[in-house]
């Protein structure tokens, strides 16, 4: 990642924070739970970066959250969401989920699957505003190979709808996605001179 000032800062996978509580095997990039360490707090807006593994019919039960940005981006298998604004739907491989939690919300999140597991990445985003209406929204998106896809940006959609338009975030941040051959260079431009960088590899080195 790289912080506002230039300076640089690189978290080895296996430097997080790691449990395994049998129906969820999880890592923490920030301090979280049972993880802290003084130095992974936060990076800008960013609070919380979850590699989280469920067991087949397993999950989040019911919980509640406030004035804090949501998404979910899954790796491997399908969620089943549920939560009091009424949204009952599957979130898959290929798909975002953005949720603004707000004045308050509560919501599960389950394996999809009662035989195979499941993975995705949880991020928190602490929000531009306080106690806004809460929002959800998830959305298919294409991936062109060598490429970035924005997914969720603060002049996103909230709308279900149109594959590949990115979803609203509550917070002068962005989310982009993409697949890359070995080697390959590209440019990424600063949307806002405040922002830094944060680098997730999801796989590969």
């Amino acid at each position: 990642m790289q912080r506002e000032t230039g300076e640089r800062i690189i978290y080895k996978a296996d430097t997080r924070g790691g449990f395994d509580f049998g129906w969820l095997k999880t890592y923490h990039t920030f301090s979280f739970g049972h993880y802290f360490d003084p130095q992974r707090i936060h990076f800008g807006a960013l609070r919380v970066l979850n590699d989280d593994t469920i067991q087949p019919g397993t999950g989040f039960g019911t919980h509640p959250h406030e004035n804090m940005e949501i998404v979910s981006i899954p790796l491997r298998g399908a969620l089943a969401h549920k939560d009091s604004m009424g949204h009952e739907q599957t979130l898959k491989v290929g798909e975002v989920q953005a949720m603004s939690a707000g004045t308050g919300i509560t919501h599960s999140e389950y394996n999809a699957s009662q035989t195979e597991e499941a993975s995705f990445l949880q991020i928190w985003v602490m929000p531009e505003k306080q106690n806004v209406t809460p929002r959800y929204a998830q959305r298919a998106f294409s991936f062109k190979k060598n490429e970035w896809t924005v997914v969720v940006s603060p002049d996103g959609d909230d709308a279900d709808g149109a594959t590949g338009k990115p979803l609203s975030i509550n917070q002068s941040a962005r989310f982009l996605l993409g697949e890359f051959d070995g080697g390959h260079q590209l440019t990424l431009a600063r949307a806002d001179k405040r922002h830094g960088f944060y680098l997730f590899v999801i796989e590969g080195s």
